[in-house]
């Protein structure tokens, strides 16, 4: 299973005690994955989970000699405002 941004951060402190190495999975044809995370059902804001996740991963270098971005997220939007058209 994939550990998440904001798990790893919560078991390390904060998500600037994460490496990029700790978070993302290098899988078939190098394809990068890493998985946001994100509060339990009813708690919190989901939104802060993908901004926080994204902020990283550009901090990061994550989205350096990539051909494609793809993003699986919630299709709700309870807590306002992170998605928007593409």
């Amino acid at each position: 299973a994939q550990d998440t941004i904001l798990s790893l951060a919560a078991n390390a402190g904060s998500v600037e005690d994460l490496e990029i190495e700790d978070v993302m999975k290098v899988g078939y044809r190098d394809i990068r994955c890493v998985e946001s995370g994100g509060p339990e059902p009813g708690v919190g804001c989901a939104g802060r989970g993908v901004i926080t996740s994204i902020n990283f991963l550009e901090e990061n270098g994550a989205y350096e000699d990539i051909d494609y971005v793809s993003y699986d997220v919630l299709g709700d939007v309870v807590c306002g405002g992170f998605a928007m058209p593409i």
